[in-house]
């Protein structure tokens, strides 16, 4: 029985703690992991596909709560970690940006233009491919 109690007893601090599910500060936090998941599912996307401006501030504000989580009060690590992992994610996706255009800078430029056409061709097959099956 007092197992139950302070079972209860932990439960009921988790509810009322000022970063508890009664408040804002962690229900932000929680909704934000959406954007974590969203930045690994474009590990997989071709690097041409990913934008700059997009990566650089999703690193940025990873980077940026990160800091201002722990300076807050509440301290709000719940905040913490998803910003961290924002900001690792983005981190990563900016290393796969900046490898891709050293490469691309060390491509002969008749190279670059055989690539554009290519997948320009791919383009257009595909498009092709999705209006005859419907």
């Amino acid at each position: 029985m007092a197992a139950q109690a302070q079972a209860g007893s932990a439960f009921q601090r988790f509810l009322n703690h000022p970063a508890g599910p009664k408040t804002i500060h962690f229900w932000a936090p929680t909704m934000k992991w959406g954007l974590v998941i969203a930045g690994l599912s474009d590990i997989n996307r071709p690097v041409e596909q990913l934008s700059v401006m997009q990566t650089t501030a999703l690193t940025a504000t990873g980077v940026i709560w990160s800091r201002y989580s722990l300076v807050i009060k509440p301290v709000n690590y719940s905040l913490f970690a998803v910003n961290v992992f924002l900001g690792a994610t983005g981190i990563y996706q900016m290393g796969r940006l900046w490898k891709h255009q050293q490469e691309l800078k060390e491509k002969p430029v008749t190279t670059k233009a055989t690539d554009a056409l290519e997948v320009g061709k791919a383009k257009v097959v595909e498009l092709k491919d999705s209006l005859v099956h419907k």
